[in-house]
């Protein structure tokens, strides 16, 4: 890299030793500024950004408002004009170097590119050359193994001859054997001088003489002197021959097992390897859905779909999400098509969770965020992913992420005072899912709906879940006659889903002064048999109308202490602190405390609002606690 600076003037350029970078090289844009005796420095030029590449020079381009003088003196200057032809100089040397220096790597590069294709030209040779030596071998075997079957069908072939011919021979010997016999029988008869034993032996004489000419003699050969001499059949040797230079057919290929996040809802990426000697030209890859209720009957087996490729990849696309996946792939080439690869389980990204937000509740330093996966597969986790929103609703830059949540469900700590974007995404094998809709979480205070599986079956509960109202329809009998411990079946009455954070938290109830109520809290165990505040698991505030007078009771285990409050409360403030154990009811209108319970709460408790006569009951929750709530 060259340094600039001005040194009584001029512009100096002092280049740094070593071997400068074979890189580009980028410059940023200077603006030199020098100053001679009294004069007012002003800028002189400003130079544009510049590269050294293998291709082009070094080149300097001033800018349309800089002066040509680099010093702001006046143009003639002899010793200027020298130093400008020294710079020139030593740019120009610059520029040479800089184009030496890019072809040197250009020659490195084409070098290295020629010491790959010669170590892949060597490979392949290796290779070629081990696969004509197995054919070589190949031949050489074949046609061993033909001429030991030959030599040995001539062994068979002579043995056979030479034993016909052997006992030819011995049936002539016992031919000649038989004529010697009779010659010499013969001779003794004719030399007898007993002419009576002469005429005793003539006559059988003769007649076996009649009867042995009789006999034919077969003086034929009993064999062939040839031997019988088939052509080979080298068909076989010649098809290995000719094989010298065809392709063999491809081996099966081996489908590799599924990479994370290697899908997508509707596709999936799948790879698969091949052995190097094989030459392909293209690849089939078959896949099919994965039915767990699929039943053994083949007629009924999912649609096979085909994908015909040239690399050893592809992404199969028009997929079900959640789903799982049978692929195999076969190799095809001029010879023929390859044994199918064993079969690899792939799957699709999941659907986007669908948060329950009836079912989600908050609080100043936490929130229970609730979903249902939205998948008939299960998947393998679920991340939460939420952001803070500013006061004008912007969303933040940075998005926090909360990873392998197991369940449906997340708490999550926050910070008080705060707006949140909350969405959920499930995650399996192939990746994550689309993120879900985003809900709006506010730690301003405690956020809670009814459970409306607990409330007794005359009341009825608002669409925005809020609101219960009790009308004057009698219970049915079948409701009545129900023993079950989910809903309240005594004291008419709902439950409200508190997050289960112990800490502080504050909700207010708006009722009319004609309707009577209790409201508190309990346990979530608590029988629902019995009415709210009648035993040790439940705490709240009764209103009882008499005639002369509304009566306010504060009651725990069927106790309460005798107070008089003289202002009809139409909206109550109700304020848990588990850290001090105190549960207290306030007159919001007025900021009048009414009453404190203590107790040490020893498991989590759940707001509890009942309705003793027909009217309604809103809760308002999700707001800041006033400050005298914990005071």
């Amino acid at each position: 890299m060259d340094l600039y600076e001005i040194r009584g003037g001029r512009l100096d350029v002092i280049a740094e030793e070593g071997e400068p970078s074979r890189e580009s090289t980028t410059m940023e844009t200077y603006n030199v500024v020098a100053g001679s005796g009294g004069r007012t420095a002003r800028d002189v030029s400003t130079f544009q950004r510049f590269s050294v590449g293998t291709n082009e020079s070094l080149r300097f381009e001033p800018c349309e408002d800089s002066t040509p003088s680099p010093t702001g003196a006046e143009d003639g200057c002899g010793d200027d004009d020298d130093v400008f032809k020294e710079e020139d100089t030593e740019s120009d040397i610059n520029s040479i170097r800089n184009r030496l220096q890019g072809k040197v790597v250009e020659m490195e590069n084409f070098a290295g590119h020629l010491e790959e294709i010669f170590l892949t030209v060597e490979e392949n040779f290796g290779r070629q050359e081990q696969h004509l030596e197995q054919h070589y071998n190949d031949v050489l075997q074949t046609l061993s193994q033909r001429y030991d079957e030959r030599a040995a069908a001539l062994e068979e072939e002579k043995k056979s001859k030479l034993e016909a011919l052997y006992n030819q021979l011995l049936a002539c010997g016992r031919a000649l054997d038989s004529s010697k016999e009779l010659i010499e029988s013969a001779q003794e008869v004719y030399r007898s001088q007993d002419k009576r034993l002469f005429l005793k032996t003539v006559m059988p004489t003769i007649k076996r003489i009649e009867e042995y000419a009789k006999e034919d003699v077969d003086l034929t050969l009993a064999t062939h002197l040839e031997f019988n001499t088939p052509l080979a059949d080298l068909s076989d040797v010649k098809t290995m021959m000719d094989s010298i230079n065809v392709v063999p057919a491809p081996s099966a290929p081996v489908i590799n097992p599924q990479m994370p996040n290697s899908a997508t809802q509707t596709s999936l990426r799948v790879c698969w390897s091949l052995f190097s000697d094989d030459t392909v030209e293209y690849y089939e890859l078959y896949y099919r859905p994965v039915l767990e209720d699929t039943p053994a009957d083949s007629t009924c087996a999912p649609h096979e779909s085909k994908v015909k490729v040239k690399e050893t990849h592809c992404t199969v696309a028009d997929l079900l999400p959640n789903a799982q996946y049978e692929l195999w792939v076969t190799a095809t080439n001029t010879t023929g098509i390859s044994p199918a690869s064993e079969k690899a389980l792939y799957m699709t990204v999941p659907s986007p969770p669908v948060i329950k937000q009836r079912e989600c509740t908050s609080c100043p330093e936490a929130a229970l965020i609730r979903w249902d996966s939205g998948n008939t597969n299960p998947v393998d986790s679920y991340t939460v992913e939420l952001s803070e929103t500013g006061t004008d609703g912007t969303e933040s830059s940075i998005t926090e992420s909360i990873v392998a949540v197991p369940t449906c469900q997340c708490l999550i700590q926050l910070q008080a005072g705060r707006r949140y974007l909350i969405s959920v995404r499930a995650v399996n094998i192939g990746g994550p899912s689309d993120r879900s809709e985003v809900i709006t979480v506010s730690t301003t205070g405690t956020f809670f709906h009814l459970l409306e599986d607990t409330a007794h079956p005359c009341l009825s509960i608002s669409e925005d879940g809020f609101t219960i109202f009790y009308g004057d329809e009698e219970l049915p009998i079948s409701a009545m006659a129900l023993d079950d411990n989910t809903f309240f079946t005594r004291c008419v009455a709902v439950l409200g889903d508190l997050i289960p954070v112990r800490g502080r938290h504050y909700w207010e109830v708006e009722v009319d002064d004609g309707t009577e109520f209790r409201i508190g809290v309990a346990y979530e165990d608590m029988e629902r048999n019995t009415y709210l505040g009648a035993n040790s698991s439940s705490w709240c505030m009764r209103h009882i109308l008499s005639p002369t007078r509304h009566k306010y009771e504060f009651l725990h285990n069927g106790w309460s202490p005798d107070l008089r409050i003289t202002v009809n409360p139409v909206r109550i403030g109700v304020a848990l602190d588990y850290d001090r154990g105190t549960l207290s009811f306030f007159n919001v209108n007025l900021e009048q405390h009414l009453h404190t319970f203590h107790c040490n709460f020893q498991n989590h408790i759940q707001p509890c609002f009942s309705l003793d006569n027909p009217g309604a009951l809103t809760v308002h929750n999700g707001i800041e606690a006033p400050e005298y709530a914990f005071m």
